[in-house]
């Protein structure tokens, strides 16, 4: 039977210090390795903590699936401020170009088949937060990007 530890480490500097080194090196794996692989899975989400999960099957195999932190979170961050509102008030603004950072960070999460609906999932995340999308309401965003306007970014990304 695996062994699991469950850690929140920091993304893309994950370290052989607490909380890993500590909970992997009595399971006999090569802490350094698994490092080196948390790093590399979660380079794109520097500055942020991720949940990590590493199943020891043996001492030389070793398997680790990454979470991503929370849509809001990443506009937060993507931002720069600290929290959103719960009100009407408006705390930032996103490019489109965030939008799609965002939703390539989150998208093995998103229920969404294509870039076009995961961007309108973190459009619509935006503005339970209190952030404009290119100047326009999260509401106003989402059909803009239903309608076409924002295809040729969209596409490029994809």
């Amino acid at each position: 039977m695996a062994n699991v530890v469950e850690a929140l480490v920091p993304g893309g500097k994950a370290s052989a210090g607490p909380p890993l080194g500590p909970a992997l090196g009595p399971l006999g794996v090569n802490v350094a390795q698994v490092v080196a692989k948390i790093n590399e899975q979660t380079r794109d989400m520097n500055g942020m903590q991720v949940p990590v999960k590493i199943k020891v099957k043996s001492r030389t195999e070793f398997e680790i699936e990454v979470g991503t932190p929370p849509t809001s979170a990443l506009i937060l961050k993507e931002l720069g401020i600290e929290k959103g509102t719960g009100d009407k008030t408006t705390v930032g603004n996103l490019t489109m170009e965030q939008v799609l950072k965002i939703a390539n960070i989150k998208r093995r999460g998103l229920l969404a088949k294509t870039m076009k609906n995961a961007a309108r999932e973190v459009i619509g995340t935006a503005g339970s937060v209190g952030v404009t999308v290119e100047g326009l309401s999260s509401k106003d965003a989402q059909a803009a990007v239903a309608g076409g306007k924002y295809d040729e970014i969209l596409e490029a990304k994809a």
